[in-house]
């Protein structure tokens, strides 16, 4: 069974995932590195920090997750239909610009909740990309691997920047009240080609929206340093 991800525009959910391995030093708070609850014991500062350097390796394990299953599984000619679209990225609906002057005018509120909204919106269908890539013929460990890590990388750097909403923000206590605005369907009926085909998409957005993640924390992170000359 596999996902209708036209239906979907938008996905809010926790999932706690066991660690699985770690590739790089996780987002815990602690000197000691015991538990993400401390966040709020650090400075803002190292907090903000920590956070960017996160979502700057789950860009990069996105983008190498992205060109292996193209490697493995997308032959030219598909490659070149899915740049030309047809295939909508599930956070297309959310309420993020993405031209640069667009998103330099976006206030540090924004730079901060836009980041969380596409770090919940991905929580989801991260796990359903993990049960359908177990169903590939010859899917290497490598790939499966690091969707997982992904995966769980994605919740610690919730927490993350929930923490940091508060401590830049001030607004106490962050809940996660976002209404399901979609809903998972399985539909048996897709062809293997079709299936693959929104697996793609769904890697190729990924990538794109971790890009967007980092671009927007080190923004954030400019304008604490040199307010008048970030780019």
């Amino acid at each position: 069974c596999f996902l209708d991800y036209t239906t979907i525009t938008g996905l809010w959910a926790l999932l706690l995932w066991p660690h699985l391995f770690t590739v790089s030093v996780p987002l815990d708070c602690r000197d000691d590195q015991a538990s993400l609850a401390r966040c709020p014991s650090i400075s803002q500062e190292k907090l903000l920090d920590r956070v960017i350097h996160h979502a700057e390796l789950i860009y990069r394990v996105s983008e190498e997750s992205c060109s292996l299953f193209e490697e493995m599984f997308i032959p030219l000619p598909l490659r070149l239909q899915s740049n030309q679209g047809g295939y909508a990225c599930i956070t297309k609906a959310l309420p993020i610009p993405s031209s640069k002057s667009e998103i330099q005018q976006l206030s540090d509120k924004w730079l901060l909740h836009s980041v969380l909204m596409l770090v919940q919106s991905w929580i989801e269908p991260l796990v359903y990309l993990q049960m359908t890539l177990d169903r590939y013929d010859h899917a290497p460990d490598m790939l499966l691997n690091k969707t997982k890590w992904v995966s769980e990388k994605l919740i610690s750097l919730e927490q993350g920047v929930v923490v940091l909403i508060k401590k830049m923000l001030d607004e106490g206590t962050m809940t996660t009240t976002y209404s399901e605005q979609g809903a998972f369907q399985y539909d048996v009926q897709l062809e293997m080609l079709e299936y693959v085909m929104r697996d793609y998409t769904l890697l190729t957005c990924l990538k794109k929206d971790a890009h967007k993640m980092e671009t927007f924390l080190k923004l954030l992170k400019c304008r604490q340093t040199d307010k008048y000359n970030c780019a």
